[in-house]
């Protein structure tokens, strides 16, 4: 989706006009939204996974740019529940803001689910009849980060004739994955949603992204699938949809994915995306900022342009310039982010409005915005959300190691120490924790 590219390959803000790229503006893509996130949790015990903040914006928000840099315009949200609903309607809205900001022209038309469903695959069925869409959708989950190019993957899906393809990518875990069964046309003669490995047909993942032929609209009428849900009180594409399509004798062709592609569905997974993406880039429009000209070995990226923030960024720098901030690998800073002499930051996104005290390290860890980091605490291969107060001292310092998740207005006292841990939403905690979920809202 040219989402994700390398940093000398940025797309400047001109590019996301119509352009060459006229042949999608009239492409439905449909992004469902469904579900707790239960592999995300605490993060998003009262945050939409797509609304999720990924270096400094919400995570779904790649997908928007990247969509709306190939030329697509229309974009339905299939959103289940009060919560997804209303962090997603609420930041994005219609899409004039969105795209105001990005100086998208034409703008993005971004529409919503008018109902709950019963799975990815109901949601789809609902939206297109609500819609009335009588032409090729293309289904992007809201989770995911890729790259595929648009206009190559529809030119293969009607090349084949296809009534659905799916964009596989091989694997080398495929725990937890859909895997499909292919012959050399790439036509797929099975799928199994979540096998085990002894019954794995292939390592050629499903990657959430679909394109449906118009003739889709009309199988979710017939029979067979109104009884499925019926039985099963859901229609999910993995489970359900899509192994009845293959089992219809409809072609159903897979498409192979070549570039990058992450599933951002768990605390880990979120974190290998982060770092990949600060090494390696993304291919979009005024996303990073300008990077500092420091040694080859670093990139570094400081926001905040005008005013205050724009102070801060200068404070940061030349703290940086001086040794008294120390950098290694990738590291984004955000706005308005005060960071004191002796501070440590390797791997790192450090999200708007963070304050860290003298002498404390972060590192391959995310530190979402409005975070107060104290003198001499160390976060490493964690998640810090929203904010969080992380209360340490040089006699008294504070631990969070080994993917703990600290959710949203959470206050550590001076001395814990968390290994593994998941601390949910508005607490105040204090001790030592190892394995350990201290829940205020239960799972």
């Amino acid at each position: 989706m040219k989402c994700l590219g390398n940093h000398n390959n940025v797309v400047d803000a001109d590019a996301i006009s119509v352009g060459d790229c006229c042949s999608l503006e009239k492409l439905q893509v449909l992004i469902p939204v469904g579900g707790r996130a239960v592999r995300l949790l605490p993060l998003t015990a009262e945050t939409s996974k797509a609304c999720l903040r990924l270096l400094n914006r919400p995570l779904v928000e790649f997908s928007l740019l990247s969509l709306a840099s190939q030329g697509v315009r229309n974009v339905i949200f299939g959103v289940k529940g009060y919560t997804n609903y209303r962090d997603l309607y609420d930041y994005f809205g219609s899409g004039y803001g969105f795209s105001a900001r990005y100086n998208i022209k034409p703008r993005l038309c971004i529409n919503y689910q008018p109902v709950d469903d019963l799975g990815s695959a109901d949601s789809a069925s609902i939206n297109l009849e609500y819609y009335d869409l009588e032409s090729t959708v293309f289904v992007v989950q809201g989770d995911n980060l890729f790259d595929v190019d648009i206009k190559h993957l529809m030119d293969f899906h009607k090349e084949k004739g296809a009534v659905l393809t799916i964009v596989l990518r091989e694997v080398d875990d495929i725990e937890g994955l859909g895997l499909a069964d292919i012959d050399k046309t790439g036509r797929i003669n099975r799928f199994v949603e979540k096998p085990l490995p002894v019954d794995a047909p292939s390592n050629l993942a499903n990657t959430g992204l679909y394109v449906m032929s118009p003739k889709v609209r009309h199988i979710f009428k017939e029979e067979g699938v109104q009884q499925m849900i019926k039985d099963k009180k859901r229609l999910d594409f993995g489970y359900d949809f899509i192994p009845y399509v293959i089992q219809s004798g409809r072609p159903v062709y897979g498409y192979p994915l070549k570039g990058r592609w992450f599933d951002v569905g768990t605390p880990k997974n979120y974190l290998e995306a982060m770092k990949s993406l600060l090494h390696y880039g993304v291919s979009m429009p005024n996303v990073f900022g300008e990077q500092l000209s420091l040694d080859s070995h670093c990139r570094v990226w400081i926001q905040g342009a005008h005013g205050v923030s724009g102070r801060c960024r200068e404070q940061i720098i030349q703290k940086i310039s001086q040794k008294k901030i120390h950098v290694n690998g990738a590291v984004m800073i955000g706005s308005h982010c005060q960071i004191a002499d002796g501070v440590t930051l390797t791997n790192c996104c450090i999200d708007n409005f963070v304050r860290i005290d003298k002498n404390a390290v972060v590192s391959n860890s995310a530190v979402l915005d409005r975070v107060t980091i104290g003198a001499y605490a160390e976060v490493s291969d964690s998640i810090l959300g929203r904010h969080v107060t992380v209360s340490s001292s040089q006699d008294r310092p504070t631990k969070i190691l080994n993917v703990s998740i600290v959710a949203d207005d959470v206050t550590l006292k001076e001395g814990c120490l968390l290994s593994a841990s998941k601390i949910y939403p508005h607490q105040t905690v204090s001790g030592e924790f190892v394995n350990q979920i201290l829940p205020s809202i239960k799972p």
